[in-house]
């Protein structure tokens, strides 16, 4: 559905966006990260069209980006991060104006302004005028003028921002109904976002892609991984004899003493590949007479990742 292909921007002497690629599937929700400033904003505006590459291609929709722009833009929805509003109308004549310019045939626009309106929470809301609004509602408006035209495509720079924690619950799940039938680009900074929402991601820092892949998978590659901590209880073992045991249990790759706590070896144990080897570790521990206290798998947040992965970039 999206195929961005060696895409770099330059801005004078100044590189913005680096040979970047990544494809995102129908019906996915793609997370694609980054501090402000590496360069999200200026790849989200080059895949809608509304900016031209330097270098690279760009495929959406089964339509050349730099070839057919206005076949792209009938097929996607773009929210930038500061919606497009014409402070002086009222809600209802903007979104009258986008259905227009959007091609909303006549006889479907009164309902397609009422479901956009209905799905973003801005139901009643015609008459109000747009300068008057706060940020988080200025912000759903620009979310109506996304969806309005059904679009295959949603492109979505920093949707939630100023929207309070519970205005944002109710967007998430829009986020998600949305993607049940289309694709969907979460483009943010805020990682916590994307943990909820995305089952992929592409992390993107000094206009390059750092990192590309399941969530699980990138959070893996935080400093220190995914793991088990284990408690385990062996009398008249010393802590470095059980550690050697654990180790040798089928899929475990590397173990990590933490400290005894009360007779309780503590151990950070690490599967090949982020396996999950609690059942076995617990049946090898049984096996020896021993007792078991806590097996917690932990998994890295994105946030970990991204600190780790940046810095090795770095």
């Amino acid at each position: 559905m999206i195929s961005a292909q060696r895409i770099s921007k330059r801005y004078g002497d100044r590189l913005a966006v680096d040979q970047v690629s990544f494809e995102v599937a129908r019906g996915e929700l793609l997370g694609f990260i980054g501090a402000n400033g590496a360069g999200k904003s200026t790849t989200m505006r080059v895949l809608t069209g509304f900016l031209p590459a330097t270098e690279g291609r760009a495929v959406v929709a089964g339509f050349d980006v730099f070839d057919a722009p206005m076949e792209v833009r009938r097929r996607v929805g773009y929210l930038p991060e500061t919606p497009p509003l014409y402070p002086e109308l009222t809600i209802g004549d903007y979104l009258a104006f986008v259905a227009e310019i959007r091609e909303v045939p006549r006889a479907r626009r009164t309902r397609a302004i009422g479901e956009a309106m209905e799905r973003v929470g801005l139901v009643g809301w015609e008459s109000r005028i747009l300068g008057s609004l706060s940020k988080g509602y200025r912000q759903r408006v620009g979310l109506a003028q996304a969806v309005l035209h059904n679009p295959e495509v949603l492109v979505l720079d920093e949707p939630t921002s100023g929207l309070d924690p519970a205005q944002v619950v109710g967007i998430r799940a829009l986020f998600r109904s949305l993607a049940e039938d289309r694709t969907v680009i979460l483009s943010t900074h805020i990682l916590t976002e994307v943990e909820q929402l995305c089952p992929r991601v592409v992390m993107i820092h000094g206009g390059r892609v750092v990192a590309e892949g399941a969530l699980d998978a990138v959070r893996a590659r935080a400093k220190g991984g995914v793991r088990v901590e284990a408690e385990v209880s062996a009398p008249g073992v010393a802590p470095e004899a059980v550690a050697t045991a654990v180790g040798a249990v089928a899929g475990v790759a590397q173990v990590r003493p933490l400290g005894v706590d009360g007779g309780w070896v503590r151990l950070a144990v690490f599967a090949a590949e982020g396996a999950d080897v609690r059942p076995a570790l617990a049946a090898a521990v049984a096996t020896r007479g021993w007792s078991v206290r806590a097996l917690e798998r932990v998994v890295p947040s994105l946030e970990e990742a991204f600190l780790t992965i940046v810095g090795q970039e770095g």
